[in-house]
C-alpha cells in the first residue's frame, strides 16, 4: 500500500537525476502519472455504460422499431440521421470564398484582421497558460503563495466556453444537414481532452520555448499516423522537411544554457507528457478528417466535440471533488478567475478566427501566420518569463520555422501542379 506512492513520487528524479522542485512534489497525488489515470477513470465511467447502450440499441435493431419521444435523440446519437457522403464536393471545408470585385484594400484589411486575430488570441493564450501552470498565486512578503494544480479544470474551462460560442454560431446561421451519429464524436472528444491535459501539465516540467517547438514537430507524428490509420502516400519534400524539424528540435533541445533555473529544466516527465500530447492531438486530427466525410461544417465539428469534452471533464471533475475545489480557489485568487477566464475567450475565439481565415484566404495563408505566430510565442515567452536559449538552441528553432515555410511553399507549389494534371490523374495525398 506504501510502496506505490513512494515508486510514483521517485519516477521523475530517478528518470533524470535532476531534482524536482518542492512544488511539484507536495504529495503523490499530484504526481502526474497519477492523475493522468484518476482522469482517465473517470472518463472510463461515462465511456463504458454508454458504449453499451450503443451496442444495446444496435442489437435490438432499435432504428427500425423504436418508437415513443426518445427516438430522434436515440437515433441522431447513435445512428445518425443520412448516409456518409462519398462525393469530394461534400468535404471537410465549405468552398473558399473568392474575392469578387472587392477592393485590394479591402482584401489587405481583411488579411491583417485575420493575422492580428490570431496573433493576439493566440499569443495571449500562451503567456496565460505559462502564467497559470508555473507562477503562484496570493503571494506576499510572508507567504509565498499557492500554485493552482488541476490541469484538467482549465482544460473544462475552455471547453464550456467553446460549446457555448460553437452553439450560438450554430443556431444564429445556416449549417449543413447534420448526418454524423454523435457518439463518434467522443472519440474525437476524448483524445482532444487528453492532448490538451498534457499540454498544461507537461509546463510543470519544461519550459514554454520547448513545448513550442514540440507542436511544431506534431507533422512527424501525423503523418506516420495518416500512414497508419488512412494508408496516404507523402511526397520526398514532405519527408526532407520532416526530417529536419526533428533535427531543429533535437538541437534545441540537446543545447544546455550555463545558467538554467528550474523552470528551464527540462525533465523526463516533461518529455512523456510532450509525447503524449502530440500522439492524442495526432489521433484528433486524423478522426476529424474521417469525421468530415459527412456533410457538416467545421463549426458543427466544434460544437459535436465540445459536446463531449465538457460531458467528460465535468464528469470527471465531480467524482474526484476537484470541482468545487478549483472554484474555491477562483474566489481565494480573483487574479486566477480573470486569467482562467482570459485563457478561454482566446481559445475560442482562436478557433473562430481559424474557420474564419481558412475560408478567406486558404489553408496556406493560415499556416504562414500560425508558423510566424510560434516563432513570436517563443520571442515573447523568453521576454516576460527569462528564458534563456544558447546560440546552438537559437540555430534549433530557426531551421525548424524555415522547414516550416518550406513545407507552405513546396505544397502550395503542388496544388497548383495538381489543378493541371490531366483528368484521370489523382494527386498524391499529403497532410
Amino acid at each position: 500500500r506504501f510502496c506505490l506512492p513512494l515508486v510514483l513520487a521517485s519516477l521523475p528524479t530517478m528518470a533524470t537525476g535532476e531534482e524536482i522542485p518542492p512544488a511539484l512534489q507536495d504529495s503523490w497525488g499530484d504526481f502526474w502519472l497519477f492523475r493522468f489515470f484518476v482522469n482517465a477513470a473517470g472518463y472510463a465511467s461515462i465511456v463504458v455504460p454508454g458504449f453499451l447502450l450503443i451496442q444495446y440499441f444496435k442489437r435490438r435493431n432499435y432504428l427500425e422499431t423504436g418508437r415513443g419521444i426518445c427516438f430522434p435523440v436515440i437515433k441522431s446519437c447513435v445512428f445518425g440521421s443520412e448516409v456518409k457522403s462519398v462525393h469530394q464536393e461534400d468535404g471537410s471545408l465549405p468552398p473558399r470564398a473568392e474575392p469578387t470585385e472587392s477592393s485590394t484594400a479591402r482584401q489587405v484589411f481583411q488579411l491583417l484582421f485575420c493575422a492580428a486575430g490570431l496573433q493576439v488570441s493566440y499569443l495571449t493564450w500562451g503567456v496565460l497558460q505559462e502564467r497559470v501552470m508555473t507562477r503562484t498565486y496570493g503571494a506576499t512578503e510572508t507567504d509565498p503563495g499557492e500554485k493552482f494544480k488541476d490541469s484538467q479544470f482549465l482544460v473544462f474551462m475552455n471547453r464550456i466556453l467553446a460549446f457555448t460560442v460553437a452553439g450560438l454560431y450554430c443556431a444564429l446561421t445556416k449549417q449543413p444537414r447534420h448526418g454524423a451519429p454523435m457518439y463518434k464524436y467522443s472519440f474525437a472528444s476524448l483524445s482532444n481532452i487528453l492532448s490538451s491535459w498534457c499540454q498544461y501539465e507537461a509546463l510543470k516540467y519544461i519550459s514554454f520555448p520547448t513545448q513550442v517547438l514540440a507542436k511544431a514537430s506534431k507533422v512527424i507524428p501525423v503523418m506516420m499516423m495518416g500512414k497508419l490509420v488512412s494508408r496516404k502516400s507523402y511526397e520526398y519534400w514532405e519527408y526532407l522537411t520532416a526530417a529536419l524539424i526533428s533535427v531543429g528540435v533535437s538541437m534545441f533541445l540537446l543545447s544546455s544554457a550555463p545558467n538554467r533555473h528550474v523552470s528551464t529544466v527540462t525533465t523526463f516527465s516533461g518529455i512523456v507528457l510532450l509525447a503524449g500530447y502530440i500522439i492524442f492531438d495526432s489521433f484528433t486530427s486524423n478522426w476529424q478528417d474521417a469525421l468530415f466525410t459527412y456533410k457538416m461544417s467545421p463549426v458543427q465539428m466544434m460544437f459535436g466535440v465540445n459536446v463531449f469534452s465538457c460531458l467528460f471533464t465535468v464528469g470527471s471533475l465531480l467524482e474526484q471533488g476537484a470541482l468545487l475545489e478549483s472554484l474555491h480557489f477562483m474566489a481565494r485568487h480573483s487574479e486566477f478567475t480573470a486569467h482562467a477566464v482570459l485563457l478561454s475567450v482566446c481559445s475560442a475565439c482562436g478557433q473562430l478566427f481559424i474557420f474564419y481565415t481558412i475560408n478567406q484566404f486558404g489553408a496556406a495563408v493560415f499556416t504562414i501566420i500560425m508558423t510566424l505566430r510560434q516563432a513570436f510565442a517563443i520571442l515573447l515567452s523568453c521576454l516576460i518569463y527569462g528564458h534563456t536559449v544558447t546560440v546552438v538552441g537559437g540555430l534549433g528553432v530557426a531551421v525548424v520555422f524555415v522547414a516550416l515555410f518550406l513545407r507552405v511553399y513546396a505544397r502550395s507549389r503542388m496544388k497548383k501542379r495538381s489543378k493541371k494534371l490531366p483528368p484521370g490523374e489523382t494527386p498524391i495525398q499529403k497532410v
